[in-house]
C-alpha cells in the first residue's frame, strides 16, 4: 500500500529546489544542492533532513576541519557506497551545476566523520584526484557501485554537457548536448579511470535511472536529446574486473520503460520502486512500477500509485527524491490567485505499512527522538546528572523558523539519545516497558566520563530499579559498563563558586560643586556691600 501525506516546510523552504539530491548516511538524510551558494549560518551547503508531524525541518550541517569544500552542484550523480573491507558507508558525489551554471568534473567521497552526545554530525568531504581518462563536466548521469572478484569499481554513463568550446557562439553559448555514449571505470582505490566505447550504445543519454547488483548495472529510461525521444529500452551492462584490463559486455532489451528524471527508492535487498518522473516533455508520469533484480535478471511490475491530488494532478511540473525506509518525498509548484507565500507545495510517500499499523513519520534519523513532543518523564526515565534545573530549559529542538549556531550547544544539554553502547540491544520500534516508572521511552542513564558524555540505555547497564531511583534523586557522577574500570563516584564534588568581589559604582560624570577662590580684599568688599 502506497499512501500520501501532505507535509509543510517550517524552515529553509526556499532550499529546496528542482536539482536537489537526498542522501542517506547512517540513518540519516541530508539535503545537497540547494538553490543559491551558501549562507554564513550554513557554509557547507548540506542540511539534514527530519519530518515528524507532517513537518519538514532542515539543520545546518558542519563539516570536519580536514574537509574540502564542496560547491552545491544540482543533478549531479551519487552513488552510495556500503561499508566494506574497513571502508566507513559515504556517498559518490559527481559532475552537476553550479548556481553560476558552471559543471564540475569533480569526484567527491561524503562520509560521517563523528557524532557528538548532542545529536550533532559532522561529516567529512574529501576530493578524490582521478587519472587517465578523466571523465568530463557534465550533469544529468548515474554513477554505480559495482562489486567483482573481490574488487570494486564505479561506472559512470550518459549525461550532458555544454557544447564544445570551438562550436560555441554568442547565441548558442549556453546550449548543451549530450555526452558521448562512453562508459568509465573509475577505480576508487588509486584513482584510475578509463573510458570504454560499445557498438550497443549509439546515443548519449540522460537522467536516466540506474541499477547495480553485483557486477551488473542496468540503465532504465532516459533522454536523448539528438532526437528529443525517451526510447522505453533497457540497457544491461556487465563488468568482470579482471586482473589486466576489464571486460565489458552490453545487451539492449526493449522493454524497458520511457521515463526521465525518475525517484528511486529501496524498499527490499535489491528491490525498488520507481515513481515520479516524466514520460513525455508535457506529460508527467503517474504510475508507479515495482523492480526487482537477481541473479536471472529484472523483474518488473506495475503497483497502485497513491491517490495523487488536485495540485498534483493538474501540475506541469514536480521533483523530489528518496528519503529512504520506504519514503520519498515530493515537491510541486505552488499556484493561484493571489500567488502563495510559499513556493512548492510538499508531499511524502510510504511505500510501506509500520508496525502496529502507524505510518513512520519520524524523519530520518533513528539516533534520537524529541524530548518536547512526548509526555512528561518521571525522574528514573531520564537523568541528568552534574546539571542544574535552570540548565535544562529551553534546550530541546526549538520551533523556530531560522537556525542559530547557539542551539548546537544548547541541545548538549538535554535530549533523548536512543544511540547507545555497543552492545545495546533496545529496539526502539520494538521496545517495551523494563521498569515500572517507564511511560513510553526506556530508562537512561548518562555516563560523564569523557568530554560531554553519552546516554546509554539503564536496561544495558543491567542497573536495578532501585538503584535508578536513587541516582535519579541527586546530581550523581556514574560510568557506564563500557567504561567499568574507573573509579565510581556516588555524588559529584561541589563547584567551587567565587566570591563575587563587589566594587562600589562610581559615577562617570560627577558634577562637583562650585567654589570661588577670593581674596580677603573681595570677602570684606562683598561683606560691607551686603551689610
Amino acid at each position: 500500500m502506497m499512501s500520501l501525506e501532505p507535509i509543510t516546510a517550517v524552515n529553509y523552504a526556499g532550499l529546496v529546489q528542482p536539482g536537489f539530491s537526498l542522501l542517506e548516511l547512517e540513518g540519516d538524510v541530508y539535503l545537497f544542492g540547494q538553490k543559491g551558494w551558501p549562507k554564513r549560518s550554513c557554509p557547507t551547503g548540506v542540511f539534514g533532513v527530519r519530518i515528524k508531524n507532517g513537518e519538514l525541518k532542515l539543520r545546518a550541517i558542519s563539516f570536519s576541519n580536514n574537509s574540502c569544500y564542496l560547491p552545491p552542484l544540482r543533478c549531479p550523480a551519487v552513488a552510495h557506497f556500503e561499508p566494506r573491507d574497513g571502508s566507513p558507508e559515504s556517498y559518490l558525489i559527481h559532475g552537476g551545476r553550479t548556481p553560476n551554471n558552471e559543471l564540475s568534473s569533480s569526484l567527491y567521497m561524503l562520509s560521517v566523520d563523528s557524532r557528538g552526545s548532542n545529536r550533532k554530525v559532522t561529516l567529512q568531504c574529501q576530493e578524490k584526484e582521478l587519472v587517465g581518462d578523466v571523465p568530463s563536466a557534465r550533469y544529468g548521469h548515474t554513477l554505480s557501485v559495482i562489486h567483482s572478484r573481490g574488487k570494486t569499481a564505479c561506472v559512470l554513463f550518459g549525461g550532458r554537457s555544454y557544447m564544445p568550446p570551438t562550436e560555441r557562439t554568442t547565441e548558442n553559448w549556453n546550449s548543451v548536448v549530450d555526452c558521448p555514449p562512453q562508459v568509465f571505470l573509475i577505480d576508487l582505490e588509486f584513482g584510475c579511470s578509463s573510458a570504454h566505447t560499445l557498438p550497443e550504445l549509439t546515443d548519449g543519454q540522460s537522467f536516466h535511472v540506474a541499477l547495480a547488483r553485483e557486477d551488473c548495472v542496468y540503465f532504465l529510461g532516459g533522454h536523448i536529446l539528438s532526437s528529443d525521444c525517451r526510447p522505453p529500452r533497457l540497457i544491461r551492462l556487465r563488468v568482470e574486473l579482471l586482473l589486466g584490463s576489464p571486460v565489458i559486455t552490453c545487451n539492449v532489451l526493449q522493454e524497458g520503460l520511457s521515463i526521465t528524471s525518475a525517484i528511486t527508492s529501496p524498499v527490499g535487498y535489491h528491490e525498488y520502486i520507481i515513481l515520479g518522473g516524466y514520460q513525455s516533455e508535457t506529460q508527467k508520469r503517474m504510475e508507479c512500477t515495482y523492480i526487482g533484480l537477481d541473479d536471472v535478471g529484472v523483474h518488473m511490475e506495475p503497483r497502485e500509485p497513491p491517490q495523487w491530488t488536485s495540485e498534483i494532478s493538474h501540475s506541469r511540473t514536480w521533483f523530489g527524491g528518496n528519503l529512504g525506509k520506504g519514503r520519498a518525498l515530493f515537491a510541486v509548484p505552488s499556484e493561484g490567485s493571489p500567488t502563495p507565500p510559499e513556493a512548492y507545495h510538499f508531499y511524502q510517500v510510504n511505500f510501506q505499512e509500520e508496525q502496529n499499523g502507524e505510518a513512520s513519520t519520524q524523519g530520518c534519523s533513528q539516533e534520537s527522538t524529541d524530548f518536547e513532543d512526548s509526555a512528561p518523564l518521571e525522574d528514573s526515565e531520564e537523568l541528568y546528572f552534574g546539571r542544574e534545573p535552570h540548565e535544562l530549559e529551553d534546550s530541546s529542538d526549538g520551533e523556530g523558523a531560522t537556525y542559530n549556531e547557539e542551539d548546537e550547544e544548547d541541545e548538549s544539554q538535554t535530549g533523548y539519545w536512543i544511540k547507545c553502547c555497543l552492545s545495546c540491544q533496545v529496539d526502539p520500534n520494538t521496545w517495551e516497558p523494563y521498569y515500572s516508572t517507564e511511560l513510553t521511552r526506556p530508562a537512561m542513564i548518562y555516563c560523564s566520563r569523557g568530554e560531554g558524555g553519552h546516554w546509554v540505555h539503564a536496561q544495558c547497564m543491567e542497573l536495578p530499579e532501585n538503584l535508578l531511583l536513587r541516582l535519579s534523586q541527586g546530581n550523581s557522577k556514574y560510568f557506564c559498563l563500557d567504561h567499568a574500570g574507573l573509579p565510581k563516584q556516588e555524588m559529584t564534588p561541589p563547584r567551587q563558586m567565587l566570591p563575587l568581589k563587589r566594587v562600589p559604582m562610581k559615577m562617570t560624570h560627577r558634577k562637583a560643586p562650585v567654589s570661588l577662590k577670593m581674596t580677603p580684599a573681595k570677602k570684606s568688599f562683598l561683606r560691607r556691600l551686603f551689610d
